[in-house]
C-alpha cells in the first residue's frame, strides 16, 4: 500500500511541476496577475499535497477533516459556478 501512496504522490508532484510551468510560460500573457498569482497558489496546494510528511499514524485522525475541507470547497466552486449568470472567462 505504501507504494501505491507513493506513485500518487509522484503523480501528484508531477502534475504540480507541468501546471505550474504552464502557468510561467504559457498562461503569463493572458492572464491579470492577480488571476495568475491566484493560479500559482493553487499549483503550489498541488504540490502540497503531493507529499508524504511521515509515517505516524496517529495523524490519520485528521484525515476526515481534510476530506470534509476538500468536498466542501468543491461543493462551493459548484455552487458558484452554478449561480453565476455571465459566461466564465479566465
Amino acid at each position: 500500500m505504501e507504494r501505491v501512496f507513493f506513485a500518487l504522490g509522484g503523480v501528484s508532484a508531477f502534475l504540480g511541476v507541468a501546471l505550474g510551468a504552464f502557468g510561467a510560460h504559457s498562461l503569463k500573457n493572458s492572464l491579470s496577475p492577480e488571476m495568475l498569482s491566484t493560479f500559482e497558489v493553487g499549483v503550489r496546494y498541488q504540490m502540497y499535497h503531493a507529499l508524504s510528511l511521515s509515517g505516524e499514524r496517529w495523524l490519520g485522525a485528521v484525515t476526515p477533516l481534510g476530506g470534509i475541507a476538500f468536498l466542501a470547497g468543491w461543493l462551493c466552486l459548484a455552487w458558484a459556478a452554478w449561480r453565476h449568470r455571465q459566461p466564465i472567462r479566465p
